[in-house]
């Protein structure tokens, strides 16, 4: 189960490296399309959402009475569908301001190391009490990685229609 989670973590992250590192350091802050994000606002969306989870598995936890994985279908069901649009709630809401490539890049690669290094430090199956996310019950360890996974998955499909937007013009 960890290793299976962690090379899942370095497929997903090093797909969003690889789509990022097609953006110019101009084209990052270009909107594509009037209203949509540009390129920095969903990696800096993506830095917003995934930053703080690890820190989730030192606080409150407990031994789950359910199978560790049993919101994952539902999860993918909601990210995974790229035909819907969500409005992303207020406080992972990226500014509106010029974003750096390389500032980005760095906490795109910590976020990266931080989640794989808690797939290996922590009991997957334990549910973690101090946060949730709305219409869900407290996730364990291993649905708060695959939280992290199929939102970066999303966005990373996001940030590649950006970019085809972007060439396009």
């Amino acid at each position: 189960m960890k290793s299976a989670v962690q090379n899942t973590i370095l497929e997903t992250y090093t797909k969003l490296n690889d789509i990022l590192e097609y953006f110019s350091p101009e084209e990052i802050n270009v909107v594509p399309i009037e209203g949509s994000w540009t390129g920095g606002q969903t990696v800096q969306h993506i830095i917003l959402a995934c930053s703080g989870i690890p820190m989730l598995f030192a606080g409150k936890t407990e031994k789950t009475t359910r199978k560790p994985d049993e919101n994952v279908k539902q999860l993918d069901a909601i990210f995974l569908d790229f035909t819907t649009q969500y409005q992303s709630p207020e406080n992972i809401k990226p500014p509106e301001i010029d974003y750096e490539k390389s500032t980005l890049t760095a906490s795109v690669k910590k976020i990266q190391n931080d989640l794989f290094e808690a797939a290996e430090t922590y009991d997957l199956t334990l549910i973690c009490l101090d946060a949730k996310i709305p219409g869900f019950e407290n996730f364990t360890i291993y649905e708060w990685l695959h939280f992290a996974i199929v939102h970066t998955q999303r966005h990373t499909h996001q940030l590649k229609s950006i970019y085809e937007i972007l060439k396009k013009k």
